[in-house]
């Protein structure tokens, strides 16, 4: 929801290093694989119980993504690392959660599987529109820059970071989180299938 009001400030916070590690040769396929191994890491880190540990990893994985980004535009922006990105992003998503279930599987299991359900929901209707707006040659006027057409929604990457610190902050408040941030999410759903419905014949 918040995306693109953010996005103007973000690029402007991430420029400096962005240009420091594109003069030393670094990729932006580099940034995106390593910012995915650091993520990976939270898993382990939810599982054991270090949920400050967690925060710290889950953090570092959102600078990446955004420093990926950030590095590819001072080059020549390439398909694979857009496929890299998004591919990437929602399998990190749905590691979060599951996280979460490893530490308490009583408390915390059901409450996992739906986020993690609402998530297929927001990502599979999010590629799906833009696979037919690629098709179309549609563009999306509030994310010009990004290398896949980018459909919003109430439930975006703001919102799931968001969401993220909170569960690290407050791992008892994992459930009613989830369970919230899920029906948000099919909120999300049903608005993007909508959308699709009216832009699409």
């Amino acid at each position: 929801m918040i995306d693109a009001m953010i996005l103007p400030a973000q690029r402007r916070l991430l420029t400096p290093l962005a240009l420091v590690l594109h003069r030393r040769g670094v990729r932006a396929d580099q940034i995106t694989l390593t910012g995915f191994g650091i993520g990976i890491l939270a898993v382990p880190a939810l599982a054991l119980g270090w949920y400050g540990a967690a925060l710290v990893l889950i953090v570092l994985n959102r600078l990446a993504d955004g420093l990926d980004g950030a590095v590819a535009r001072l080059g020549v922006p390439t398909d694979r690392g857009a496929f890299l990105d998004i591919a990437l992003d929602f399998v990190f998503y749905a590691l979060v959660p599951l996280g979460f279930a490893l530490a308490d599987p009583v408390g915390n299991a059901l409450a996992a599987a739906v986020l993690i359900a609402a998530f297929v929901g927001t990502g599979s209707s999010f590629l799906a529109f833009s696979v037919v707006a690629a098709k179309r040659g549609m563009q999306a006027e509030d994310y010009p820059a990004k290398g896949i057409f980018y459909l919003g929604g109430l439930t975006e990457g703001a919102e799931t970071i968001a969401l993220f610190v909170a569960m690290c902050l407050w791992p008892a408040l994992f459930a009613p989180l989830a369970y919230g941030f899920a029906a948000a999410c099919a909120i999300t759903t049903l608005t993007r299938w909508w959308q699709g419905w009216r832009s699409f014949d």
